[in-house]
């Protein structure tokens, strides 16, 4: 199965409330078992199934994820689907 999205956690700014762990229909991300250098242990990304729906970055508070999607996967007009504007005469 083709990853349609990709969670990037920033573990150094995390302080692993994990709120991204219980929003994420996919379960892509865990609690990792190792501390960061603050000694909170950061929410972890597997991105074994990750589908881009950005729940995760939505609710996190302190802003430290970012989502990207696969826009050919995803879904969304591809380039060619795309309307063509009308050239003015």
């Amino acid at each position: 199965m083709k990853m349609a999205g990709k969670i990037i956690i920033d573990i150094e700014r995390c302080k692993g409330c994990g709120l991204c762990v219980t929003v994420c229909p996919k379960g892509c991300i865990i609690i990792s078992k190792c501390s960061n250098k603050s000694g909170y242990f950061p929410a972890q990304a597997t991105n074994m199934e990750c589908t881009g729906c950005a729940m995760c970055a939505i609710i996190c508070p302190d802003a430290v994820i970012e989502v990207y999607r696969d826009e050919n996967t995803v879904g969304g007009p591809s380039k060619k689907d795309r309307p063509i504007l009308v050239k003015d005469k």
